[in-house]
Formats: structure tokens, C-alpha cells, sequence
């Protein structure tokens, strides 16, 4: 079991190492046909249960993975943000994926911005991607609004290789500019 574990807190959410009781949400979300359609397609809640243990998992092996992105005032579990590189991924990715009651709400934005702060100051990362799918332009918007462009087109490891992906990014550098204010860097 992972110990406590970072935890980030912005204006209105709580971005923390995933736990037991945000299971439910979870597989809510990967149950629904439409919402999961671009994060490896929707599933059955006992599938689900097997891809959610991926992130703790991933917490307890190599110390990083995707946050639970809680509402800080309600505690309800709205999605998940963070680094993710599983094996023969095409970078180190700023992931996101959000229940589909909080679309909408700028929450991915705001929990993408804090994972990769996080991120950059404790994995030591250089740069990092989004893996969107070409159809997802709520992804799209998402990673231009965090100041990604659209790097090209990528291969993801099996069983995915045969989905189309597009590989948005942009280096820690141009990142940390944009947030003191100072613009991309050339």
C-alpha cells in the first residue's frame, strides 16, 4: 500500500495518490462508452478494476503516476492528472481524463498545470507530451491551453499500436517561461 504520498492542492482541487474510494468514479468512467472512447475504450467494472490499479501501481514502483483530481470542497473524485510513462511509451507524458460530469469546467486544465509543476521540479523532466487521439479535440484544447503544440504523429506500445495518436508537447523550458510570464521561449 502506498504511505500518504504527494499531494498538490490549487484554487479547487486536491490532486493526491489514488485511493480505494475512488474506485467507483472511476469505473464510471471507463464504463461510460463515450468518455473512455479515447483512453483505451470503455470497459466493464471488473476491466476497470484491473486499469485502476495501474496508477497505484505505478506510484509504488516508480515513485510517479497519475493524481486522483478530488474537488476540494466536496471531496467527490472528478478525474485524474498527472506523469505517466509506462514501458515504450514516446515520452514522458502529462496525462489527463476526466469523469464526464466535470467536463466542461476547466478542471483538467487547472490539474494538468499543477502535475506538471510537480513533475518538473521532482522527476527532472525536460520536456513532456500528451498522447491525443485526432478525434478528441476536447484533449486538443486542453493541451493548447496549457501551451502543447502538436508535435505529430506518434505509435503508442501494443495493445494500442494500431490507434491513432497525435504527440502534443513542449519542453520544460518553453513551460516554465509561460508560467513567469515571460512567453515561449524561441
Amino acid at each position: 500500500m502506498i504511505d500518504g504520498g504527494p499531494a498538490i492542492e490549487t484554487g479547487r482541487l486536491l490532486l493526491r495518490v489514488p485511493r480505494i474510494g475512488d474506485f467507483d468514479r472511476f469505473a464510471e468512467l471507463i464504463g461510460n462508452e463515450e468518455a473512455a472512447r479515447h483512453i483505451g475504450g470503455h470497459a466493464s467494472r471488473a476491466a476497470a478494476w484491473r486499469r485502476f490499479l495501474q496508477q497505484p501501481g505505478a506510484w509504488a514502483l516508480q515513485g510517479f503516476g497519475m493524481f486522483s483530481v478530488v474537488d476540494r470542497d466536496t471531496g467527490l473524485w472528478l478525474g485524474q492528472a498527472g506523469p505517466w510513462r509506462p514501458e515504450g511509451w514516446p515520452g514522458n507524458e502529462i496525462g489527463y481524463s476526466f469523469h464526464p460530469d466535470a467536463w466542461g469546467r476547466g478542471y483538467a486544465t487547472e490539474a494538468a498545470s499543477a502535475a506538471i509543476d510537480w513533475a518538473l521540479a521532482h522527476l527532472g523532466w525536460q520536456d513532456f507530451i500528451h498522447c491525443i487521439a485526432p478525434a478528441n479535440l476536447a484533449s486538443q484544447r486542453v493541451a493548447t491551453r496549457l501551451g502543447s503544440t502538436l508535435l505529430g504523429p506518434g505509435t503508442l506500445p501494443a495493445p494500442y499500436e494500431n490507434e491513432p495518436v497525435q504527440v502534443w508537447g513542449q519542453s520544460a523550458r518553453d513551460w516554465t517561461a509561460r508560467r513567469d510570464g515571460r512567453g515561449a521561449s524561441c
